[in-house]
């Protein structure tokens, strides 16, 4: 089984993006954080389950949705590192992937 660390980024990026649904709809925020969390739990048994971002085909990223959501990663070995979470809508760049984990 695979191992999953959270990039603090990530999981900053993930409590934001919590944040601003719970302004108006708290209830549903809360279903998304643990539908993210339950969704990125999979990958402990099948780490290869996500699929290749479309603006990122030939990268070492893959990438789950959970609507609205958009949640990358990548695996070394038996670790996933999750490093990016963003609303599906936002424009991906991959800068924004190149984060520091120890962060």
């Amino acid at each position: 089984m695979a191992e999953i660390v959270w990039a603090n980024p990530a999981l900053d990026q993930l409590e934001e993006i919590a944040e601003y649904i719970a302004l108006d709809k708290p209830e549903a925020s809360s279903r998304l954080v643990n539908e993210i969390f339950s969704t990125v739990e999979r990958l402990e048994r099948f780490p290869d389950s996500g699929h290749l971002p479309s603006e990122l085909p030939n990268s070492i990223y893959r990438e789950l949705y959970v609507k609205p959501c958009r949640i990358f990663y990548r695996r070394e070995g038996s670790t996933v590192f999750i490093v990016h979470v963003m609303r599906e809508e936002q424009q991906l760049r991959q800068f924004l992937l190149d984060v520091e984990l120890d962060s």
